[in-house]
């Protein structure tokens, strides 16, 4: 696009219309100028206010098809490349993360959420044993008055994040041991399709109790890690017993109480 030789001139202009516009002296050296349109150029000028370093003022000037002065459209402060800005808006329910929300926060979940689809309620009424309808015993999660359950692509999304989670078998806890969970006594098993690959752990001394744990997952709460080096301590013999055998040096405390040194027939 060519650029209009007048608009291009109108250094002065734009300077002066910025200098009006701008707070005392924050208006700094022309910068250049841009060709947006047909005769309609944007002059650039620094701005030397501390507080927005890096940006610009911009005057945008225009003239008439047949006009040979240029008039001023508009003054604006723009960021240029080293100027400090916001980052980019991000909605609040792409914010949000796994662990953000708090007593009182609600999240909503969208109507048509792909990881959920249609349950049973009370209100349906069941086909024949040989239908193949959705709403038939086959095909229905259990859990009457749940208006929507996981759909197969909804448990595939919650396996893969479990699979991939601290809970997982390639989590440092887990490539740290040899055993799994499951061969471990105190994992709860789940139902349903779950159930096939994830259990709950319910040792209170594992770091996953009360969680979800992945079948290959372990720790070092293991149910068959066994103590069988036995007791490390030995108690006093009820009987009071010094259990020194036969033949044994007594100890230098025995027969304190005696004192040969004492005659009794001469007491």
């Amino acid at each position: 696009m060519a650029t209009d030789a007048v608009m291009a001139k109108a250094v002065s202009l734009a300077r002066e219309a910025a200098d009006q516009d701008a707070p005392v002296g924050t208006v700094g050296e022309h910068l250049g100028f841009d060709s947006d349109d047909e005769r309609v150029v944007t002059h650039y000028f620094a701005c030397l206010d501390p507080a927005y370093v890096g940006w610009r003022w911009a005057v945008v000037v225009t003239r008439a098809s047949r006009a040979r002065a240029a008039t001023v459209s508009e003054v604006v402060l723009l960021p240029g490349a080293d100027a400090l800005i916001a980052p980019a808006w991000v909605p609040w329910s792409e914010r949000v993360r796994p662990g953000d929300l708090g007593v009182g926060t609600v999240w909503a979940t969208p109507a048509d959420d792909p990881r959920l689809t249609a349950g049973f309620t009370a209100s349906a009424d069941l086909d024949g044993a040989a239908s193949q309808s959705p709403v038939h015993p086959g095909q229905w999660e259990i859990g009457l008055g749940r208006v929507r359950v996981l759909s197969s692509y909804g448990r595939d999304v919650a396996a893969e994040r479990w699979v991939e989670g601290e809970r997982g078998p390639d989590s440092p806890m887990a490539r740290s041991v040899s055993l799994t969970c499951s061969s471990c006594g105190f994992l709860i098993p789940i139902g349903g399709p779950l159930g096939q690959a994830f259990g709950v752990c319910a040792h209170d001394m594992s770091p996953a109790d009360g969680c979800v744990v992945a079948l290959n997952y372990g720790c070092g709460a293991h149910s068959e890690i066994i103590d069988t080096s036995g007791p490390t301590s030995t108690q006093p013999s009820a009987s009071g017993d010094d259990d020194h055998e036969s033949g044994d040096p007594e100890s230098s405390a025995d027969g304190a109480d005696e004192d040969p040194s004492v005659d009794v027939d001469s007491a």
